[in-house]
């Protein structure tokens, strides 16, 4: 199996280092517009095989979309962060072109690859694909609520002493914003046992305020975006689709009526597979959780809105 990752920054290079370390492809590219750059980041991966004893295949290459012929997968991470003074449209329209370019060029050389898209803003970039390549949706697929899960699993987990997070069960669903998304927590389990019986109502509307400026916390303490776990929820949804694991995710893909609404990309529970989406999960939604998903989806709409005229 060969997988694609555009973009060799912290993320895209996390990404690739996962999926390598896991096995979960035989050969990976991991490709970037700045001369020389992914094919260090590709050597110093390489490195590590006699280490972490793994056996695939990593080549990095500087804008060389030939090299990426019949990925499998193929992960965008590209995109520019907001600078100051930028508006939020012009941000949009910047990262727009690119994953509109990289998407391109991705197909022309790997027609039958499913998009994973982990470029901000994530649905608004995931709507962008699907709107502009006319792919069927179980091919274009947003990772953003599998690292907002793992963010909110974290936070049960040291609130519960270090309880081991694969006896936690949590969902997040919604936008992939700290505003938009949606910590489900009426249905959190651990051991089987609801939260609710193990965390008080403050300690869980604490555990979900936490999990939603996840992003921006890390931000704050690092100066600059998270790495690891966006990384790893990258190579887990790879994971998923390469090994055909038909595990349910939560997952940013197109809406055709599901949850009452269509013509968006937004965090639902989805079975993935190696179609990509194979089925979307509608779960029931108590009151202030449809209110919830109907804010997040009319914020999401919004941000769509910035796309006017590219689409």
């Amino acid at each position: 199996m060969k997988v694609t990752v555009v973009g060799a920054g912290s993320v895209g290079s996390s990404c690739a280092e996962y999926i390598a370390i896991k096995d979960i492809a035989d050969e990976i590219v991991l490709l970037d517009i700045k001369e020389g750059f992914a094919e260090g980041k590709s050597l110093d991966l390489t490195q590590t095989s006699s280490s972490l004893g793994f056996n695939a295949k990593i080549l990095g290459v500087t804008s060389d979309y030939e090299k990426t012929k019949s990925s499998d997968v193929a992960v965008i991470t590209s995109g520019i962060p907001r600078k100051p003074g930028m508006t939020r449209e012009e941000l949009i329209g910047i990262n727009a072109g690119i994953v509109e370019s990289v998407t391109e060029n991705i197909l022309k050389h790997s027609p039958n690859a499913i998009i994973v898209v982990v470029s901000n803003p994530m649905d608004t970039m995931t709507y962008l694909v699907l709107k502009k390549t006319g792919l069927p949706r179980n091919r274009v697929i947003g990772m953003g609520g599998i690292l907002d899960s793992s963010r909110f699993k974290t936070y049960i987990s040291l609130a519960l002493n270090n309880e081991p997070q694969k006896n936690i069960d949590a969902m997040v669903i919604g936008g992939h914003g700290d505003t938009t998304m949606i910590p489900l927590t009426d249905y959190a389990k651990v051991n089987d046992k609801p939260l609710s019986e193990l965390l008080s109502v403050d300690k869980i509307s604490n555990i979900a305020s936490d999990t939603m400026v996840g992003g921006a916390t890390l931000t704050k303490l690092l100066g600059t975006s998270a790495w690891y776990a966006p990384g790893a929820s990258v190579a887990y949804l790879v994971k998923s689709i390469l090994n055909n694991s038909k595990e349910t995710l939560p997952c940013s893909v197109m809406l055709n009526g599901e949850y009452g609404f269509k013509d968006l990309c937004i965090g639902v529970p989805c079975v993935i597979g190696a179609n990509g989406l194979e089925e979307i999960i509608e779960i029931n939604l108590n009151d202030i959780n449809k209110e919830k998903f109907q804010k997040s989806v009319e914020a999401v709409k919004s941000t769509n809105l910035s796309l006017k005229g590219l689409i």
